[in-house]
């Protein structure tokens, strides 16, 4: 697990909380967090404000170089129409509680397990859900980022059923006993 905070105190909260389970590196630079991320890490939990840059062109520099892990943007930053088009799983606004904070863990790294349209479409809907709990409805319905974003959960919705209808009752019955096998 990667922290990247620049706060001490709070990225050794952070840290303090996630030890008692979890392997945790902490980074308190954009710099210090591009050069040390790699394949090793499933989650990333990163600020937006960082002081030689943003945890938004950290996140973009993950996703350039395909890591595939689970990314939580902490930070003191009010979400905004911005948030859509980044390439993060969660939004967490501070102040974090350990509580909050362990179950956005829990929940990124259950999404490591699911397969590509599913973990896209569980971050588009964490998206959805931060912007409607920050904003006016007439603020959302105004707004073609915010419209697009519900068009591309529909498709992802309808792609996942007809996903879902393609199996037959050997693909569940193997998909389950795989399942229990696991």
């Amino acid at each position: 697990m990667l922290v990247v905070e620049d706060e001490s105190d709070i990225a050794a909260l952070y840290a303090g909380f996630l030890r008692e389970r979890y392997a945790v590196t902490v980074a308190a630079t954009a710099a210090e967090a591009m050069e040390v991320v790699d394949g090793s890490f499933d989650v990333v939990l990163l600020d937006r404000r960082l002081p030689d840059g943003s945890g938004d062109e950290v996140l973009e520099h993950i996703r350039r170089k395909g890591l595939d892990c689970r990314i939580a943007m902490v930070t003191a930053v009010e979400p905004d129409f911005d948030i859509i088009d980044m390439g993060f799983d969660l939004y967490l606004t501070k102040p974090v509680s350990r509580t909050n904070l362990m179950a956005a863990l829990d929940t990124l790294l259950t999404r490591t397990e699911y397969d590509g349209l599913l973990r896209e479409a569980a971050a588009l809907a964490s998206k959805r859900a931060v912007l409607e709990s920050e904003k006016p409805t007439a603020q959302l319905e105004r707004n073609d980022a915010y419209e697009d974003l519900l068009v591309k959960l529909e498709d992802l919705d309808a792609d996942i059923d007809d996903l879902g209808e393609s199996f037959s009752t050997d693909d569940y019955r193997a998909m389950f006993r795989d399942i229990g096998e696991a």
